[in-house]
């Protein structure tokens, strides 16, 4: 007769030995190595808050080669960083499909060369976007694993060792936050082609307001919220573009924009450069205007807020 609690068990032992032949050991900060976690045979992903000095970084395989390796790229904004090793010989990872709340999942680490150590826990909640300290999260999970020293960067696995995502402890409050696989895939490959991420840039400033249902009907559709314009950064692409103080922004690029950080979301990445439609409401009227997505320099990530007589201002 069948034990299930030692099947389950197995389970779980087997899921963090092979997650654990792609989770390594990272020394690039002083006190505490990290995990990361292979994506192919030369590249490894971490949380980019471990990496304090970009000069001399140690990776350690899980067989304990030591090898050397360099700073492809890092995306504070994310809280990851993507590495290069001097040789091709790590074991990548394996990818989950998505994950689903209530699921039983595993936090694994190697923050020493003693081995792997797991952590048991279950998704409690998907989320997203969530303002950072540090950036935005478009979506992450929440676990109540624990997320012990020297964690940040290394995988959430599922019942099969494939990951889930990275998990990091990285954007404040000692909350550990798991960024899924998906999102952290994408950000690595463009880490590892360009070094960074895009962000773009319109130079407004606005405030979230309440469309009313003649407006909704004028857009064809419901949309509660919108972006009303209360300033303008000199030469800066919105103005150029032909945006107004006083226009109420609903959409970019055919998507409708509700908030701030549904505008902040839909700045990131491959529309920074490119000239696309932005929706707006001009006299209770909708109105598409071409505008072309600056790049916004360095820790842009960061959003400007000013408050101005009790409303809240975000400059995109």
């Amino acid at each position: 007769m069948s034990n299930t609690f030692v099947e389950l068990s197995n389970s779980f032992a087997s899921a963090a030995e092979k997650a654990g032949k792609s989770t390594v050991l990272i020394n690039a900060r002083h006190r505490m190595p990290a995990s990361g976690v292979a994506i192919s045979n030369d590249l490894v992903i971490t949380a980019d808050h471990v990496i304090e000095h970009e000069d001399d970084i140690v990776v350690i395989l899980p067989d304990g080669t030591e090898l050397k390796a360099r700073l492809a790229g890092r995306d504070p904004g994310s809280d990851l960083a993507v590495l290069r090793l001097e040789k091709a010989s790590a074991t990548p990872a394996e990818k989950a499909a998505e994950a689903k709340v209530g699921q039983i999942v595993l936090a694994l680490g190697r923050p020493s060369t003693d081995g792997i150590e797991a952590s048991l826990g279950i998704i409690s909640a998907i989320s997203g976007p969530v303002r950072t300290q540090r950036g935005l999260l478009d979506s992450y999970y929440r676990t109540d694993t624990t997320p012990y020293p020297g964690f940040s960067g290394g995988p959430l696995v599922d019942a099969e060792g494939n990951i889930l995502g990275i998990n990091t402890s990285g954007f404040g409050r000692g909350v550990s936050v798991t960024i899924p696989v998906k999102i952290a895939w994408q950000i690595a490959e463009e880490l590892a082609q360009n070094g960074s991420i895009k962000r773009g840039y319109i130079g407004i400033r606005s405030q979230p307001v309440e469309l009313t249902a003649n407006a909704q009907t004028a857009l064809k559709r419901i949309q509660h919220t919108g972006l009303l314009v209360v300033g303008l950064e000199p030469d800066s692409p919105a103005e150029a573009g032909g945006i107004l103080v006083g226009d109420i922004l609903v959409g970019i690029n055919n998507s409708p924009i509700s908030d701030h950080d549904v505008l902040f979301s839909a700045l990131s990445g491959s529309i920074v450069g490119k000239n696309v439609p932005m929706e707006v409401l001009r006299g209770g009227q909708p109105q598409n205007i071409n505008v072309t997505i600056g790049e916004r320099p360095s820790e842009s990530g960061q959003d400007h807020e000013h408050n101005h007589h009790g409303h809240k201002h975000g400059q995109r």
